[in-house]
C-alpha cells in the first residue's frame, strides 16, 4: 500500500459491504480519520475498533472533506446523497464526493447532477477489484472529474489503490468501468464455456488450465476462476447477481450510442440462467454451473 500525502483529509465512507469495509481499513490504516455509516449498522459495527460508526448518513458526512460512496447502485447512492445533505458544511464546495460504486453512465450523470445541486465537488472512481484487492489495499481507481480535485482525493485513493489512473471529465471513470467489466464477463462465461467443452469432449476439464498455465493464452483470472469452476465451491467475490447487474447497465449504455454488441446478451443470459439456479448470492464463477454438470 502506497504512502498517502502530508495532508490526510477526514473522510466518511457510506456503504460498508464486502468492499467498503475493506476500503474503510485501508483508509483507516493511512492515517485519516474515519466516519462509516451502513444501512444495516451491525455491518458497520465491525468497523468500530478503526472508525467512528454512525447512525445516518448525516451524521457521518459531518465534518469531513472526502465522501466515498461504496453502494449498489445509482438509486442506493442518490438516496443517500440525499439523505446525507443536512449534515454538509454551510460551504459544501469544501467536500469532495469520491463515487467508487458501478452505476453505469446514466447513473453517473444523474449522480453528477445531483452532487451539483447539493453544491459538493464530484469525483466519480469506480474501482476495479474484487475482495482480496480490496482488503490488500491493491484496487485500481478509475478517476475521473475536474482535474483540480485528483490531489484532493489523492490520499484516499493511495490508501485503497495500487494504482489510480484519471481517466478525464467526470463519468469517463463509469464509462471505462463498464468496458473493463464486459472483458470480465467475456473472460469467465469463457472459461467457464471452454471448461464444459473440455469434458463434453470426454477429457478432464483440469487439462484446459493445465494446457494454458504459464503460456502466452494464461492469466490470473482464468486460473483461478477455473479452479473454483472444477471445485464447485464459490465464495463470493463478485456475485453472479452483480454481473448480470453491470451487464445491464453495460446494454443500457451501448444503446445510447451507435456500438451493438454481439456477445454480451448471450453472456447475461448464461448469467440469468446461473441467478435462476439460486447461484445469484455465489461467486461469478458459478455460471459455469448454468452449463450442466
Amino acid at each position: 500500500m502506497a504512502e498517502t500525502s502530508s495532508e490526510s483529509p477526514s473522510v466518511a465512507l457510506l456503504g460498508t459491504g464486502t468492499m467498503g469495509a475493506a476500503m474503510a481499513r485501508n483508509i483507516a490504516a493511512a492515517g485519516m480519520p474515519v466516519r462509516v455509516w451502513n444501512r444495516t449498522r451491525e455491518t458497520a459495527e465491525a468497523l468500530a475498533d478503526v472508525a467512528e460508526v454512525c447512525d445516518t448518513p448525516a451524521e457521518a458526512v459531518t465534518g469531513a472533506s472526502v465522501v466515498v460512496t461504496v453502494l449498489h447502485d445509482a438509486a442506493s447512492v442518490e438516496e443517500t446523497m440525499r439523505a446525507a445533505a443536512d449534515g454538509l458544511p454551510d460551504d459544501p464546495a469544501s467536500v469532495v464526493w469520491m463515487q467508487s460504486a458501478t452505476v453505469g453512465v446514466a447513473g453517473a450523470i444523474a449522480l453528477e447532477e445531483l452532487a451539483d445541486e447539493l453544491g459538493v465537488r464530484y469525483v466519480d472512481a469506480p474501482v476495479l477489484g474484487t475482495k482480496k484487492p480490496a482488503e490488500d489495499g491493491t484496487l485500481t481507481v478509475l478517476g475521473s472529474g475536474d482535474s483540480d480535485l485528483a490531489e484532493r482525493v489523492l490520499p484516499v485513493c493511495q490508501a485503497i489503490a495500487a494504482r489510480t489512473m484519471w481517466v478525464g471529465p467526470a463519468v469517463s471513470g463509469s464509462r471505462l468501468k463498464l468496458a473493463v467489466n464486459s472483458w470480465v464477463a467475456t473472460v469467465i462465461e469463457g472459461v467457464a464455456e471452454s471448461l464444459a467443452f473440455t469434458r463434453a469432449l470426454g477429457l478432464d476439464p483440469q487439462l484446459l488450465l493445465d494446457a494454458l498455465k504459464g503460456g502466452a493464452l494464461d492469466a490470473p483470472y482464468v486460473q483461478v476462476k477455473g479452479a473454483m469452476m472444477l471445485a464447485g465451491e464459490f465464495p463470493p467475490s463478485f456475485t453472479v447477481d452483480g454481473v448480470v447487474k453491470d451487464i445491464g447497465l453495460m446494454l443500457e449504455a451501448a444503446a445510447a450510442t451507435d456500438f451493438e454488441p454481439r456477445l454480451l446478451p448471450v453472456i447475461l443470459e448464461q448469467f440469468e440462467a446461473a441467478a435462476g439456479q439460486d447461484l445469484g448470492d455465489r461467486d461469478m464463477a458459478a455460471v459455469y454451473r448454468s452449463l450442466g454438470d
